[in-house]
């Protein structure tokens, strides 16, 4: 319907501006008056071309080109306009590092009891000098023989495992400087910073960093930064942050600095990346060499005489995964260690349930086994504290410890399993953490037990959930210098037509350092890959049941990245839930793809993207879901069964702004339960409803977005992650003429198009 009013009023839009031929003379003007009616947001672009000869005679002709605009807006579409006209921010000019001295600050009290001696070495692994110059040649290819250049082109192998990653792990670190001194003061915004004493600790300092609560820069408590006077430049004062705020962070200095500190006074700032975690990733690509994990991360097939090993015929926890034959089997593979010193991969498309496959086969081990020591690991906090949930629903408590790190926050503990014990973070002495039959820590955190000599063989299981989404260096943390290759059985699991790693570096992207370990195993090596169309369960069993999604939801992921195997099995009655719904194109087909021609815009030095048209699109389902809620036959609905994902961080604080307006027309007490995040953010979760704005709606900057990782264009891992989140239904907003531009994109609208469920795509 909408459709054709579009079409309607353009038709109409072109009969006012048939001109009849008309005679002009010198000096003479004529005046045309376009006219323009819409109800639909979008932006409504034409272009005016005026045909001009000497006389009607003659054949000769010139034109005169005009381009004219309109843009339909609703009142919310104005109060989202930018604040200020957009202007980048610039890099602070390079000051050579001149010596100089640095004061200490006073570091945080309660950060860890540290009881785990440091038995092994961590290296600082500085960035040596011969990486500018490998920049320079990197910027200009084939203005040298940089040997060093030449490693990065070769393909990884085992041979130039250790240094390929060191120099990649190089360049990551100098991208995150680059990155990081863009929020220097003084810079584009702040010529320079102010400080006020704590009201409640006068040892403390509070300085504004508006952005922080959002890692614009990211700070943890723990981090340090330096600041000076304006003008001075001998002394410099470190401080470390002992609480971040929405907009600002606490930071303690030493007495020499707060015994000259006055209100008002004027200091640079310098930020400073935590060298930590890179450290940690140094150390486990040298330590893969020296304890030689080939085997491991370079498997080959067994030999011939090999004897699989039997398969016992398991009573699972979960009693639901044995109707799941793959599920079973990844078990009973797992328990059975078939595929050592390979890892065992779980391949799990989205909504197949990897996770409980992966802590049910631990239960398994730990139930029988009796000398096991399983490490469980994910990348994230969140995904091991998930790990962590699930094991304790039948493992005693007694036997599991959940570690954190020292800087972690956003946190929710396992009961007394854990090493947070009041505000402190408690690391037992390493004959007390051998005690424990499971331990669960993110990857990096396992680096504390490499520093804390736990002997290489304790650990005989190593599981790593979410693989896909670490980088290789990261997945390798807690193999280096714990596991033995021979006896040891890694089990990964992930999917990798998901998002990998985030990557700073164009170059470190470019050369590899963005694929995860699991998705260079299945892309690279042959037990991974299918034989005449079929994995060998003995290394990888992909997971094919999808319990979360409407078959019309799975449809094109699942041709596009899945060789068309997943089988729809979520629960009848939830996934049909909006099968009836009023507003869809066509019943019992929820997905809807409502196209709407927006603007890229940006404001003041942020160069993140916003689209006011597709906010205000986003807005209008909203209302109609919580308005409609419980009518006609539909299921009640509330703010944090919907989600609503966006590839752009100012599209996503717009769409907030709009929800609390809604919020406030609807007398809504609970729209901030409604989820509004990056792909990245909803990656392993799902709603009853996704509603997924593209934003681009100019292709000139589909270019930038493939460069440095942005938006949906040119990326089908973030465009698979938020297509396969709802359960129930399913919305996209987005530029289809854009969007088109990408194969992924054009696949999909094709796809809506050519079948007989056309009717999704419901263009405005």
């Amino acid at each position: 319907k909408k459709s054709s009013i579009k079409q309607k009023k353009i038709s109409n839009l072109a009969k006012n501006l048939e001109l009849s031929q008309k005679n002009l003379q010198l000096s003479d003007s004529y005046e045309i008056q376009v006219y323009f009616s819409c109800s639909l947001v979008g932006y409504y672009p034409a272009t005016l071309a005026f045909e001009f000869k000497p006389d009607l005679q003659t054949s000769t002709t010139f034109h005169i080109v005009r381009y004219i605009e309109a843009q339909c807006m609703t009142t919310l579409g104005k109060e989202l306009a930018p604040e200020a006209p957009y202007k980048p921010r610039s890099l602070p000019p390079w000051v050579p590092v001149t010596d100089c001295s640095i004061v200490d600050g006073l570091r945080p009290d309660g950060l860890s009891v540290m009881q785990l001696k440091n038995e092994v070495q961590l290296k600082p692994y500085r960035i040596p000098d011969y990486m500018n110059q490998l920049i320079r040649s990197l910027k200009q290819p084939g203005s040298s023989s940089d040997k060093r250049e030449y490693l990065l082109e070769t393909p990884l192998c085992w041979k130039n495992y250790a240094e390929k990653f060191k120099l990649l792990l190089y360049l990551e670190e100098l991208q995150m400087e680059v990155d990081i001194r863009r929020y220097n003061i003084p810079n584009s915004e702040r010529e320079d910073a102010t400080m006020v004493r704590d009201p409640v600790n006068k040892k403390l300092l509070i300085l504004e960093v508006p952005g922080v609560s959002e890692n614009r820069p990211s700070v943890l408590r723990g981090d340090e930064l330096l600041v000076y006077p304006v003008g001075q430049t001998g002394t410099k004062y470190r401080g470390y942050v002992h609480s971040v705020q929405l907009d600002s962070v606490k930071l303690g200095f030493s007495s020499q600095l707060l015994d000259f500190f006055i209100e008002g006074m004027k200091f640079n700032v310098e930020f400073t990346i935590n060298r930590l975690t890179l450290r940690i990733q140094h150390r486990a690509a040298e330590f893969a060499a020296r304890y030689e994990l080939k085997p491991v991360l370079f498997p080959t097939a067994p030999p011939s005489s090999y004897e699989k090993p039997s398969l016992l015929k398991l009573r699972l926890f979960d009693y639901q995964l044995e109707r799941n034959p793959e599920q079973y089997a990844a078990v009973q593979h797992i328990v059975a260690g078939s595929s050592k010193p390979a890892p065992y991969l779980v391949f799990g498309p989205p909504g197949t349930g990897k996770t409980v496959t992966m802590v049910e086969a631990i239960k398994q081990i730990e139930y029988t086994d009796p000398t096991c020591h399983i490490l469980a690991c994910a990348p994230s906090n969140s995904a091991a504290d998930l790990l962590c949930k699930k094991i304790l629903e039948h493992v005693d408590k007694r036997k599991v410890f959940r570690m954190y790190a020292k800087k972690c926050r956003h946190i929710s503990p396992q009961d007394e399993c854990s090493n947070l014990v009041g505000n402190s973070y408690v690391y037992p002495a390493k004959e007390k953490l051998m005690e424990y039959r499971i331990m669960v820590t993110t990857l990096l955190t396992a680096g504390r037990l490499v520093s804390g000599n736990i002997p290489i063989g304790h650990f005989t299981h190593v599981f790593v959930d979410e693989a896909g989404h670490a980088v290789e260096t990261e997945c390798i943390v807690p193999l280096a210098g714990l596991l033995n290759p021979e006896s040891g059985q890694v089990v990964l699991a992930g999917d990798p037509k998901q998002l990998g790693p985030i990557i700073r570096s164009p170059f470190a992207q470019k050369y590899g350092l963005g694929v995860s370990l699991l998705e260079r195993m299945m892309k690279t090596i042959p037990l991974y890959q299918k034989n005449e169309g079929v994995f060998d369960s003995r290394f990888v069993t992909k997971l094919i049941r999808n319990y979360r999604s409407h078959p019309a939801i799975l449809k094109v992921p699942n041709e596009l990245f899945y060789d068309n195997e997943l089988q729809a099995c979520a629960d009848e009655v939830l996934r049909s839930s909006y099968c009836r719904w009023e507003y869809l194109p066509k019943q019992n087909f929820p997905v809807i793809f409502h196209g709407v021609t927006g603007v890229d815009e940006r404001e003041k030095s942020s160069p993140s993207f916003f689209n006011r048209s597709e906010v205000e699109v986003l807005m209008d389902y909203v209302r109609k879901l919580l308005q409609g809620q419980g009518k006609k036959g539909l299921a009640m609905i509330a703010p944090k069964d919907i989600g609503i994902i966006a590839p752009y961080r100012k599209q996503v604080q717009k769409i907030r702004k709009a929800l609390e307006k809604v919020g406030k027309d609807l007398k809504s007490k609970t729209m901030h339960h409604l989820k509004v995040g990056s792909v990245e953010e909803f990656q392993g979760q799902e709603r009853r409803v996704i509603m997924v704005s593209a934003v681009r709606s100019s292709p000139n900057y589909a270019q930038i977005d493939q460069q440095f990782n942005l938006g949906f264009v040119k990326n089908e891992k973030r465009f698979n992650v938020a297509v396969t989140r709802a359960k129930a239904l399913l919305i996209v907003v987005g530029n289809p003429r854009v969007l088109r531009t990408d194969p992924t994109w054009n696949w999909y609208i094709h796809k809506c198009f050519s079948t007989q469920d056309n009717h999704a795509l419901f263009i405005a």
